[in-house]
């Protein structure tokens, strides 16, 4: 959920739909947009040299949806005016984008609301005791009925499989031997994914032809065959997005960041063509990780490539057999991953649950390891800063005092809470005041709140010094391309403020006003308003709202799994809003 101006939307033009030829190939789209092109009073304008005709060939290659529901006195595009030479600009731009600031960050992919009473701090501040977040349970009956469905999806699922493979055994060889070769998946292996996930699969992977910011432009797909195959049907529909990680705004096509990048290529190329040990270290790897070490108030840091790689490697690369890891038991696949690649022991907590973390410590501390009840090399917490899921916080200052007590070291995933949570988005340290070289490491991705791609791990000199020769990112992964690099740097000093020049001094080509610290701490205020309003009217309207009230992510639990589909396609058809799904095995 991010920082949007509904009102805006409501009062300016309704999110469009647009058409070109059916026959044609995916790869067709050239420009990306779902409207012809327009002049700064609205209005639509051909391409020089050509004239829309009112009748002739022309008119059978328009979509027969109708458009009068759109607020727009525009036909759909006809093929000939898809260029992929002219700016990408929509309706919906016409409204947000400051003619004299054409590097401004207030533009259609972000949402421009000047109104002061839309900034919120995200802070804990002098609230008392963190006690985390008050679930509210539904009726016995709502538990009742959704475990109910569930056994009717699998008891109908079941019968399916049995006549499917009577009369059609051709389609499940693959799940037999054959020509001396085991099957690759077991029956009951794949009959999730056959006989669950297939049936609602219009809802997920949804392909996008746009910027995923405040709006997103979906590329409309038709199934005949139960969504075994797609069919994409030419046309595509523009939505209120608000299901994606871009919290901030910064994966955008325009302004600094995209103008930055866009330099970037042409000095550096796409790529350094190898890992960081071995000649892919380029001038922007040292910029951003010394910039990012100081946004982080750490001693250093290092950036890889992928999000999900900076815990699958790190973590092995901390601890191995004879060391203890203690999970939440909601922590991310990624930790989850990279602790069963370190040999290392692995305990569980409740979640969230102080106490019972307190317990597998203490239990830890006494009993030693099992068989030889020697102490542990190492005890390693993980815990995630924001969790993804269940949008709540760690209770950090609780942790941070059974860190004082037992002397294990802290791992803290901020994946999600880095840039998105506290007054200067500096993640869950700087929401409860606590700090960060307190933390013995501290990760993030800069896919969410960055707009860009990768992740990042921070903390001391030696330990840095150390995972880099150590990690496996590090010396076996493909160096972080350029351009990200370069998003990153841009998006991190639009919220430092001037101190970033010093880091990263090809931004002195930008305007000044762009890194006064303004913009980006503007985005996090806003979020932080946003996260607020959309907590309380959704509870207000009585869904079950998981979550703290500060955190970007809003699940709204639906609990019938036969409501899921429905629910995210009339969301899309009914109010063109985006949603995402989460389900097993999210």
């Amino acid at each position: 959920m991010k920082a949007i101006s509904v009102a805006k939307i409501l009062e300016g033009s309704r999110p469009t739909r647009g058409t070109s030829p059916s026959d044609s190939p995916l790869i067709s789209y050239r420009a990306g947009d779902t409207t012809p092109p327009q002049d700064r009073q609205g209005a639509a304008v051909a391409p020089a040299g050509l004239v829309a005709e009112e009748d002739g060939d022309h008119l059978g290659e328009l979509s027969e949806r109708p458009t009068s529901w759109r607020g727009l006195n525009l036909r759909d595009p006809l093929p000939w005016q898809l260029q992929a030479t002219r700016p990408p600009t929509r309706a919906l731009d016409l409204d947000f984008t400051p003619e004299d600031h054409p590097y401004s960050l207030l533009h259609s992919e972000y949402g421009h609301d000047e109104n002061p009473e839309h900034r919120s701090d995200s802070a804990w501040g002098r609230r008392g005791e963190f006690r985390g977040v008050q679930v509210e349970e539904p009726h016995f009956g709502v538990y009742l009925a959704t475990y109910i469905s569930y056994a009717v999806l699998h008891l109908f699922g079941h019968i399916r499989e049995l006549f499917c493979k009577i009369f059609y055994p051709g389609d499940y060889t693959y799940l037999r031997a054959h020509d001396g070769y085991a099957p690759l998946f077991t029956d009951y292996e794949s009959f999730y994914s056959r006989r669950m996930k297939a049936r609602v699969d219009d809802i997920f992977s949804r392909p996008v032809h746009s910027v995923c910011g405040r709006t997103a432009t979906l590329i409309d797909r038709t199934s005949s065959d139960f969504n075994l195959t797609f069919t994409y049907t030419g046309e595509t529909t523009q939505a209120l997005n608000v299901s994606s990680y871009n919290y901030l705004g910064f994966a955008q096509s325009r302004g600094p960041c995209a103008d930055q990048a866009s330099r970037t290529v042409a000095t550096y190329g796409v790529s350094t063509a190898g890992p960081r040990s071995s000649g892919g270290t380029s001038e922007l790897h040292i910029q951003c990780e010394r910039l990012m070490a100081s946004f982080l108030g750490v001693e250093d840091c290092m950036v890889v490539a992928m999000g999900f790689a900076t815990n699958s490697t790190t973590i092995p690369a901390l601890v191995s057999e004879g060391c203890l890891i203690v999970s939440d038991e909601l922590n991310h696949a990624s930790i989850r991953f990279g602790a069963k690649l370190s040999g290392a022991t692995i305990r569980q907590y409740k979640h969230n649950d102080m106490h019972g973390l307190e317990k597998v410590l203490r239990r830890a501390m006494v009993e030693g390891r099992p068989q030889s009840h020697a102490p542990w090399k190492k005890i390693l917490v993980v815990v995630e800063g924001l969790y993804s899921m269940e949008g709540d916080l760690s209770n950090l200052p609780r942790i941070m005092e059974l860190k004082a007590k037992y002397k294990f070291y802290l791992f803290i995933d901020e994946a999600h809470s880095i840039g998105a949570i506290g007054p200067r988005g500096r993640g869950v340290c700087d929401y409860f005041d606590v700090e960060p070289r307190s933390v013995d490491i501290l990760m993030g991705t800069f896919s969410k709140s960055f707009g860009s791609a990768g992740g990042f791990i921070a903390g001391t000199h030696q330990l840095i010094s150390a995972l880099r020769t150590t990690s496996h990112a590090e010396n076996y992964a493909e160096a972080m391309a350029p351009p990200v690099l370069t998003q990153i740097i841009t998006a991190t000093a639009s919220i430092m403020g001037p101190a970033a020049l010093s880091f990263a001094p090809d931004l002195a080509l930008l305007p000044a006003h762009l890194f006064s610290g303004a913009p980006g701490l503007d985005r996090i205020r806003r979020l932080a308003f946003a996260s607020r309003y959309v907590h309380g009217c959704l509870r207000k309207l009585g869904f079950i709202i998981y979550g703290s009230v500060d955190s970007p992510i809003v699940p709204l639990l639906v609990f019938g799994v036969g409501k899921c589909a429905p629910f995210s396609r009339l969301m899309l058809t009914r109010h063109n809003i985006i949603v995402v799904i989460a389900a097993f095995p999210a």
